[in-house]
């Protein structure tokens, strides 16, 4: 049996197919009629072997496209979960989240840089010369943190302690999270926004650490900030990583149209940007009710050291199974070019 032959025999079920998901896929999962999900799960094996066949044969890239299309789809409509569940919510944060950072790996490492190389710059220069670091910095500013860092902000846990930390834990979340969120909506403006963002405060932050160092809190100052530092930090170069993907989502279209590509990279940008919010809120936690508590410098140095290797193993390692690495069937957009090309075909 050769491609057009195939073709003709094969293409009513899948017309049929891609009818069915579409009227599925806009009722509830209540609604759905028994009947209609026996007919939808049999077309769906008999697609799935249709791919496995093309994919042997090599019939054209198009063809096998349009067929891992609908496999896809078939398999979320079939599969899929209640929306703003419970569950869907704390799989997203413990697998789809660290899954989808590591396949847009490449924007977190752009957005790293851009933020690590202006930091260790400033804080060199506000180390060496606290002067120069003013240009950077406005005076009254670095001041200002060089008091808040000059003494013990504690001497013990009382009921003052719970109070001011739990405002400041408010003021934290809402502080730390403008600025990841400034770093991925001015992505919008083709990725620019989110870099000179990036570069900003990395210069800034930069330039207040060595500051402090060159004044002579470097101790007081690391040990306060190296326990929520490792969500914090990481939280924001996502949030920039983010704002990269959407502004190349912009700029690079390649073969979708640039419609299609803002939506494609758009959804990815918006899930790690919500993955950052998470991991800023839990480094709000940290900073407003453990970093200032008064305790020996040397237990808050291991807490962060195990903070930033959980970090690391989680977003390296969480997701990871069995299959990683094998190729699997990818929900592209059903009103993909070559997706459009075989339904002419198919007309």
């Amino acid at each position: 049996m050769n491609r057009e032959r195939f073709i003709k025999r094969r293409r009513e079920d899948w017309q049929q197919f891609e009818k069915l998901l579409d009227r599925m896929y806009g009722s509830r999962l209540g609604k759905w009629q028994g009947q209609d999900v026996t007919r939808l799960s049999n077309l769906y094996r008999s697609i799935c072997y249709d791919l496995s066949l093309v994919q042997s044969r090599e019939w054209g890239a198009r063809l096998e496209q349009y067929l891992n299309d609908l496999v896809a789809r078939g398999h979320n409509c079939l599969y899929r979960t209640p929306p703003r569940s419970l569950d869907s919510a704390l799989k997203f944060l413990s697998e789809g989240f660290p899954q989808l950072l590591r396949r847009r790996k490449t924007f977190f490492f752009v957005a790293l840089a851009l933020f690590a190389i202006p930091f260790l710059i400033a804080m060199f220069v506000g180390i060496v010369d606290p002067v120069l670091a003013e240009q950077l910095v406005d005076r009254t500013e670095l001041e200002d943190v060089r008091q808040n860092f000059s003494k013990t902000m504690y001497t013990e846990i009382d009921s003052e302690y719970a109070e001011q930390r739990s405002a400041a834990a408010g003021f934290y979340v809402w502080n730390n999270v403008g600025i990841a969120f400034r770093c991925f909506a001015l992505g919008v403006f083709f990725g620019l926004g989110t870099v000179v963002t990036l570069i900003f405060n990395g210069l800034s932050l930069g330039a207040r650490s060595g500051y402090l160092v060159n004044q002579g809190h470097a101790d007081y100052f690391f040990s306060f900030a190296v326990t929520h530092g490792s969500f914090e930090l990481t939280a924001i170069v996502i949030a920039g990583a983010a704002g990269l993907l959407l502004g190349w989502g912009m700029i690079h279209p390649g073969d979708l149209t640039r419609r299609e590509s803002l939506r494609v990279h758009g959804m990815d940008a918006v899930k790690l940007a919500t993955g950052a919010g998470f991991m800023l809120l839990i480094a709000a936690l940290i900073e407003g009710y453990f970093s200032p508590l008064p305790i020996p410098n040397v237990i808050k140095y291991v807490v962060g050291t195990m903070m930033w290797i959980l970090v690391f193993v989680y977003l390296t390692y969480s997701g990871r199974t069995a299959h990683d690495g094998f190729p699997v069937a990818v929900d592209r957009d059903h009103h993909s070019p070559a997706g459009q090309l075989i339904r002419e075909e198919l007309a």
